[in-house]
C-alpha cells in the first residue's frame, strides 16, 4: 500500500487567500442580487400621481418645438387638452400640432409664435415605501466599498501565517537553539 505524503511547500496561506477571494465574490454577488431586488421593489410601489397645467404661456409651436414646463416627471404620460393662439384666443386644431417626449411641435407649415397650452399628465410619485427601498438599495450597494479593507486584512493574515511558517522551519532546521526563543 502506497502512502501519500502531503507536500504543501510553497503554498503557505494560499487556502486562506482563496477563501478570502471566494468570500468577496459571494458577498459581491449577494449585494448585486439584493440591489436589483430592491430596485424592482421600489419600482413596484410608486403611487400614481396626476398633474394639470392650464394655459401655460410662452409656448411656440414651430419645427423645433416647445418643451412643456411640467415635462420630466418620473414615467410621465402627457396629454394635450387644448392649445390656444395667445394673440386671438383661437383654439388650434388637434391635427396642427404633435406632442412627442414632452415637446410640442408643429404638424403643419404654419407656425404660432405664442400659444397657451393646457395639458394633464400622470406620473409615478414617490411615497414612504419607495423612499425606504431607495435608501436600502443604496446602502446595500455601498458594501463593496469595504472590499479593499477585506483584501488588506486577508493579505496581513497570509503574511502573518507565512512568518510563523518560516520561523517554525528555521527552528526545525537546527539553525537556532531551542532555548533562544
Amino acid at each position: 500500500m502506497k502512502t501519500r505524503v502531503k507536500n504543501d511547500k510553497g503554498v503557505a496561506g494560499l487556502t486562506i487567500l482563496l477563501s478570502l477571494v471566494t468570500m468577496l465574490f459571494v458577498i459581491g454577488l449577494l449585494v448585486m442580487i439584493f440591489t436589483l431586488m430592491g430596485g424592482n421593489l421600489r419600482d413596484a410601489t410608486y403611487d400614481a400621481g396626476t398633474g394639470t397645467v392650464v394655459n401655460e404661456s410662452g409656448g411656440y409651436v414651430n419645427v423645433t418645438g416647445y418643451t412643456l414646463a411640467g415635462y420630466g416627471a418620473l414615467n410621465g404620460v402627457y396629454t394635450i387638452d387644448a392649445v390656444h393662439n395667445a394673440t386671438d384666443g383661437d383654439l388650434l386644431d388637434v391635427n396642427k400640432y404633435a406632442l412627442t417626449s414632452g415637446v410640442l411641435t408643429n404638424a403643419t407649415i404654419v407656425t404660432w409664435a405664442d400659444v397657451n397650452v393646457s395639458y394633464s399628465y400622470t406620473y409615478d410619485a414617490d411615497n414612504t415605501a419607495t423612499d425606504v427601498m431607495n435608501a436600502t438599495s443604496t446602502s446595500i450597494a455601498t458594501v463593496t466599498d469595504w472590499f479593499p479593507i477585506f483584501i488588506v486584512i486577508g493579505a496581513m493574515v497570509v503574511l502573518i501565517l507565512l512568518t510563523v511558517i518560516i520561523i517554525s522551519a528555521i527552528r526545525g532546521s537546527g539553525l537556532m537553539g531551542r532555548e533562544s526563543a
